[in-house]
């Protein structure tokens, strides 16, 4: 039974809707409160309400359906149109599907590996509407879990990947490159085509607007809709050379737009070792003799003793970072905090369309370099004193591949409106601005030489970054003033290459505008 009701009339029949929270209800008129029952040859004639969410059909109309979202007279009249056109469904070209699974994080070193030694592990995040893959933010299991567990989610070069669960867009499509081998979890479904041409003509229609409209139409699941294999194989396929045209100049396009906005990206790290007057040391070779070195016990910390924390590689970074132009001091000496964030048992997660909700910021709550909000979890629990402040730097603490630990730092350069927590994976700097300039602290957090540093102190068997260990690292402190002036230069070179970026969304929303009025005029 619903927390609420809220009770109204139209054309002085009452009605009854559900105060839940969701974009569209199951809504009955009703002869009296208590008995409750759809009218038939009703019409809603009321101009306060809005036609595509508030709408009445006849028990004929009704199919296997009976969730509101699939009736939405836009989506019944595109899905006409497109039937009009006699169109394939998507099962047609399917050879074979199969969807992944997630091995437990509990047993990362059981499952998982680095990604030297790896098999890239597809998420949904890896996914693109382009129809090309991305590798930033991927993962990687060990070939024992490629060829046992996960055996028969497999993907191999041309085999066409799908969105089937998740907030967000649905059926997100990409291809296989040439020579990939990899492996998916639960929420991606691999196919099998026969063919890359298939696989891309497909990826292509189905990242169309049109092609996610008629897939969230089908998907079901409230807080989480999902794609059956049924739904997802009934999806109308178009076929029409001029769409993956169209994706193909799109992604050309992105690819110009992104080697750009690298090679701007690149720059600030040489701008700034320039700046700060530090000289990167050449990483020795990979010899016998370079792997065996000697310290005295006078130099060794009190709380480590494993050799990799004392190569002389570190030492070399530190007497760089020493023989800059300006002094150094500890990021415990320039900031207000440095923490770790709390992360919630399981029955304190909450859905988005929880009343009572507080976000929180995950592992995976990054855009490029930036806390993105917009991908935060919601609990239920209020960790006092765990609030997050804009201006606050996070590090990875805790990750499956050690090699991301320190690695991996994100500024958050949202002001806040709202109290939004961290998970224990993180490690938060909030800066001391009478000190220093976070947005500074953070380009030097992201450079070589201390992303190795703050690598460098991870501990224990599972690899773990804390803020102690994350105190102990020095940064070089020009005056305030320089550091403005550092700072203001890095923020336009990045805003730069983020108008770049930008472009391609553009070029897309463009491309997609073009496809529809091909698909539906002709």
């Amino acid at each position: 039974m619903p927390k609420a009701f809220e009770v109204y009339r139209i054309d002085e029949m009452p009605i009854i809707r559900p105060q839940l929270g969701r974009r569209f209800y199951s809504i009955y008129v009703l002869r009296d409160f208590f008995n409750a029952r759809m009218i038939n040859n009703y019409t809603i004639q009321s101009d306060k309400l809005n036609k595509s969410r508030v709408f009445i059909l006849q028990k004929s109309e009704i199919e296997k359906r009976f969730d509101p979202f699939y009736y939405i007279p836009e989506l019944v009249e595109l899905e006409k149109k497109i039937l009009i056109k006699q169109p394939k469904k998507l099962r047609d070209y399917v050879m074979a599907i199969s969807s992944g699974a997630t091995p437990k994080t509990t047993e990362s070193e059981k499952y998982y590996a680095e990604k030297e030694n790896g098999i890239p592990f597809l998420r949904v995040q890896n996914l693109s509407p382009t129809g090309v893959l991305e590798f930033d933010d991927c993962k990687y299991i060990n070939e024992e879990t490629h060829n046992g567990m996960l055996k028969r989610s497999q993907v191999s070069a041309g085999d066409l990947l799908v969105k089937i669960t998740g907030v967000g867009r649905m059926a997100v499509a990409s291809v296989a490159p040439e020579g990939f081998e990899g492996n998916i979890n639960q929420h991606v479904c691999v196919i099998k085509t026969g063919s890359k041409e298939i696989s891309e003509q497909l990826a292509a229609f189905l990242n169309t607007d049109i092609g996610e409209k008629l897939a969230s139409r089908r998907a079901t699941g409230g807080t989480r809709p999902a794609l059956d294999y049924l739904a997802l194989l009934s999806i109308p396929i178009l076929e029409d050379s001029r769409i993956l045209a169209i994706t193909q100049k799109v992604v050309e396009q992105k690819r110009q737009n992104e080697a750009e906005a690298e090679k701007l990206l690149a720059s600030i790290d040489d701008y700034l070792l320039g700046e700060l007057g530090i000289k990167v040391p050449e990483p020795p070779e990979n010899t016998l003799r370079n792997r065996i070195f000697t310290k005295n016990i006078s130099n060794l910390s009190g709380s480590r003793i494993d050799p990799f924390y004392y190569n002389t590689f570190f030492d070399n970074i530190t007497k760089s970072v020493s023989k800059g132009k300006y002094p150094t001091k500890s990021l415990n000496d320039i900031s207000l905090r440095i923490d770790t964030g709390r992360t919630p048992a399981k029955s304190a997660y909450v859905d988005e369309e929880t009343e009572d909700k507080i976000k929180i910021i995950k592992a995976g709550s990054y855009t490029l370099d930036y806390i993105d909000l917009n991908k935060c979890d919601f609990t239920s629990f209020d960790f006092k004193g765990n609030e997050v402040f804009q201006g606050d730097i996070f590090i990875l603490g805790a990750a499956h591949q050690a090699e991301y630990i320190g690695k991996k730092v994100y500024y958050l350069s949202d002001a806040l409106k709202e109290k939004i927590f961290f998970v224990g994976e993180l490690n938060r700097i909030t800066v001391n601005p009478s000190i220093y300039s976070s947005q500074l602290l953070f380009s030097i957090l992201k450079l070589k030489p201390f992303s190795l540093l703050l690598n460098r102190e991870k501990r224990g068997q599972t690899s773990h970054l804390y803020p102690d260990d994350v105190k102990k690292i020095n940064v070089p402190i020009p005056p305030l003033e320089k550091q403005q002036e550092i700072a203001d230069r890095i923020t336009d070179i990045r805003q730069q290459a983020q108008q770049l970026k930008e472009k391609t969304h553009e070029a897309l929303k463009k491309a997609s505008e073009e496809i529809e009025k091909i698909l539906l005029d002709g």
